[in-house]
Formats: structure tokens, sequence, C-alpha cells
């Protein structure tokens, strides 16, 4: 098969208003960004081709609708084949694809160039009118309740704000919203990074962004630590006016050292210990802006105290880091410190993110069920003491013995679920023997919940938090984070809330294991 293909200079679609329609393109993935890509581009009238292994039957007949042509399932041989015979201009790409897959294998081997749909949606940004500011967001752990928080801030500050991005609202939709927006915080996950340009016309340029955190994630798909820390640190090139860091993190601070920004932009130190200038901390527990007042050098501008944050049940260590990076990244875009305490004193935390169920018999049950990586289940474990832990799923490849050991001495018990139940098992039995672990092994993953909840509930007692953190994917189990979490609290309420007398059992010996 003749696989050469022309290759297209792309450089002059930079606008909404560019010759779209000449383009041929492929989408690969119909799930919620590729189907965005699709639509997007059949909008601007161009000769798309989605190909993608499944998809909904929704999304199918929509894609249908829309007036793209569909390649779904066949072979890794079939697929290449229908691309190559479509042969595209470019090809977006849709988060999580395999680097080694064969139809990337393709593009390279053609010089097709591939993009992002976060490359795509830079470069039409421009659809209503004057584009958007962006403010770009990632990190391990923290990543959406950030993003939502410095949206909500925003917004509360008069702006038009939303967030988007990975946190489940696709930046192609946000950049063709009617009314347009002022400002777009876009969550980035590594994914998504890795496959950005950090220069040339496709290389977005945010007016703030910001690393929360770094810790290994997603080794199996990036192949390396120093790979994923690449990805992670294409957040900060070409930012304009502040590329916020952790200041207990060395990584954050390496990549905004390294970083190619723009002239003038500032570096902003983000930390829970005293800040200098420049910078956003904690003074005598007072949360503090010492970056954007008329005298940062000598004084600091107070936000919060950590009283305040109490009350809101916001000051747990990890949420008050998350607090101080979007207190920096509003008061980048301008937003006044009067404004910023409003904000922060009307937000609520989402759903499955360190989420109180239910306190019962002395009991709190918290989900927790976005911790899906060690870093994000190390702060949920951080806050509680002492624990029943629930935990596991998929590892992604990441050794949870040293989140085993740091954690054990404020474990009750750990409840271990999912398909590596094995390889946490033996973290125990090497780092934390004197642990009780139970494990659920239920065939039916209707039953993982009820069954961990039954578990838990015999297990703890009056001051005993139940805690799930599961410091792994969900996928092997449940649809999403989400189900795994709502199946969670459903269980609770079931189990637990359904108490005559709303107390909890507190009895020492764990209910026999499947």
């Amino acid at each position: 098969m003749d696989q050469s293909v022309a290759v297209r200079d792309l450089t002059s679609f930079t606008s909404w208003n560019a010759a779209w329609s000449e383009l041929r393109v492929a989408v690969l993935g119909l799930g919620a960004t590729g189907f965005s890509a699709a639509d997007t581009l059949t909008e601007l009238k161009a000769d798309v081709l989605v190909i993608a292994d499944a998809a909904s039957e929704n999304r199918i007949e929509m894609a249908q609708v829309i007036g793209a042509t569909l390649a779904l399932g066949g072979s890794s041989e079939a697929q290449v084949a229908a691309l190559a015979a479509h042969t595209p201009d470019v090809v977006i790409v849709s988060p999580g694809y395999p680097l080694d897959h064969a139809l990337l294998a393709w593009c390279r081997e053609n010089n097709v160039a591939r993009w992002t749909e976060i490359e795509l949606a830079w470069r039409l940004r421009d659809k209503t009118g004057t584009p958007a500011e962006w403010i770009a967001i990632t990190g391990t752990n923290g990543k959406t309740t950030t993003a939502q928080l410095t949206a909500h801030i925003l917004t509360t500050a008069g702006f038009r704000a939303g967030a988007v991005g990975n946190i489940g609202i696709p930046v192609l939709d946000a950049i063709r919203y009617p009314d347009g927006f002022d400002f777009l915080v876009v969550e980035l996950s590594s994914f998504q990074l890795h496959g950005m340009p950090r220069d040339g016309v496709g290389a977005i340029s945010p007016l703030a962004s910001v690393c929360l955190n770094f810790a290994d994630d997603h080794l199996d798909w990036h192949g390396s630590r120093d790979a994923y820390a690449a990805a992670k640190a294409t957040v900060y090139a070409n930012t304009k006016v502040a590329a916020v860091y952790n200041r207990a993190v060395v990584e954050t601070q390496a990549m905004v050292e390294d970083a190619d920004v723009i002239e003038g932009c500032r570096a902003i130190g983000f930390g829970l210990d005293t800040p200098g200038p420049s910078d956003f901390g904690i003074v005598s527990d007072i949360l503090a802006d010492r970056a954007f007042g008329d005298d940062r050098h000598n004084a600091a501008l107070e936000l919060f105290t950590l009283d305040e944050l109490q009350q809101r049940h916001l000051a747990a260590p990890h949420m008050v880091a998350n607090i101080l990076a979007a207190s920096a990244l509003v008061r980048a875009a301008g937003v006044s410190v009067e404004a910023l305490r409003a904000g922060v004193a009307s937000f609520e935390i989402d759903a499955h993110r360190n989420q109180v169920v239910l306190v019962s018999g002395g009991v709190t049950w918290i989900n927790d069920s976005k911790a899906t990586n060690s870093h994000a289940a190390s702060a949920s474990l951080s806050a509680a003491d002492p624990v029943v832990w629930i935990v596991g799923g998929l590892l992604k490849g990441v050794d949870v013995a040293p989140l085993v050991a740091k954690h054990a001495p404020r474990l009750k018990a750990a409840i271990v679920i999912g398909n590596d139940r094995l390889t946490i098992r033996a973290a125990f039995e090497r780092h934390a023997p004197q642990i009780p672990v139970f494990e659920v092994d239920a065939t039916d993953t209707n039953h993982v919940m009820p069954r961990a909840v039954e578990m838990a509930h015999g297990i703890a007692s009056e001051g005993d938090t139940v805690l799930l953190a599961p410091a792994a994917a969900s996928m092997d189990q449940f649809s999403s984070y989400s189900d795994r979490g709502e199946k969670f609290a459903a269980a609770v309420l079931e189990r637990v809330g359904g108490n005559d007398d709303g107390a909890s059992s507190a009895t020492t010996t764990a209910p026999a294991v499947d």
C-alpha cells in the first residue's frame, strides 16, 4: 500500500476564520474530547474521519448527524488502512492514546501533524471575538479542585470564567460558547501536555500557569519519571504573567527555572511555610499574599485565617495548598483581595474529593474516590487519624509500598479492592505487617462497595475515619472514579445511615472475607 501523504503547511491555521474547509482531518477517539473535536471541525466544514475502537451509541449517532465519517473497531491494521486512505493533513489525538499505537506510528512515518484537542482549541480561540485569557493548571493531585476554585473566584469577581479541559468540559466546547469568556481555567493532564508544542503557532501562552505538585503517576504510559516530569513542565511554556510553583516540591521549582516564558513573567511560589517576596504562604495562621501587594518586600496582604478555612472544612493541608495556588493565579489575573475572600467563602468542594458522606456513631465516612494515585491518597490520609482505609484498583505501574510505609502509623486497618490486590497486600506484608488487611474478592463488581462498607462498618469505632482513597484508577471494576465514589456513598448510606440508633458498630473484629 502506498502510504505517502503530502505534508500540508498548517502555519496559517491560527484562527476560526482560517480555511479549515480545505483540510482533511482524522480524529482518534470518540470520547468527550474526540467528539468535541469532530463536532468543531465539521462545523468548520473540514473533511473529518473519526477512528475509534468503540463508542457509545449516542456518540455514534451524533457523529453521524454532524457529518463525520466513522471507522469503528477493527484491527490496528484495518484502522491504519482507513487512516491512510483518508490522507489526512492533520490528526487530532485524544488524550491517553498509547505512544506506540499503530496509528501514531503511521503519522510519524508519514510526517503527518498530530495535534491535541488543546492545540486545536488554542488555534480556534477567537471564534467569539477577543479570545479569553487562559489559566493553565496541572499537577499530580488537586488539579480539579484548584481549577474549580480558580474559576469560582473569577466568577465571584464578576468575570465570565469557566473550568474546562481534563475537568470534564472540553476546551473546544468552551471556545464555541456564544457569549464567550474572559478567562478559561484549563485543567491539563500529563497526557494532554505530552502532545502539546512548547513553541510555534500551536503553542499555548497562558496568562498564568501552575504545576501544583509532582509525584510518580502514569509511568506505565509515559515510560519514565523524567518523561512524566517533562510533560508536566510544558504547562509553564510561554506563560505571560505568573508561573506559579510549589515551594515544597523541588521538581516544580526546577520546571519554572527551566521554562521559556514571556518576558516580564514572574515566578510566584506558594507553600505552607512563611512566604518571601513574590510568594504566597502562611504567617501566624494567616494565609498571606507577598507577591502582589504594593510593598511586598516589607509587608504581606492578609487573605484568610486557618480558623476561617476550618469552619468551611477547607483546612486540610493539601486543600490549603490548593487555595494558596488558586489565590496566586487569580491575583495574577487582577482579582482584588476582597473578591478573592468572597470567592473562597462561597466555594463548595466537588463530589468525590474528600466528601464527607456521613458521620454516625462518631465514625466519619469520607469519599475521596478522586484520589486515583498515591500522591492524592497520601494527602487524604494525612488529614485523618486513625483510619480504616479502603484502597485499590489499577495502580498504573506505580509502587504503592512507600505510601503504605508512610501512613502505617495512622492506619487501624486496610480493606483492599480491585485488580491489583496482591500487590497492595504484599506492600502491607513487607512494610506494615502489624496492620490488619482485609480483601474484597467480589466477582460481581456491584457487590464491591457494599462488601467493603460492610467490612469497614465492622471495624470502625468512635473517633475513626473510614476513608475511600484508592490510590488507583477505577476502570477495573467501575466506569469512572465518580461511579466508584457514588457506589461507595450509596453503600454507606444504606448500610450505616439506615441504622435505627444512628450508631456505627464498635466491634473490633472484621467480618469474614469472601
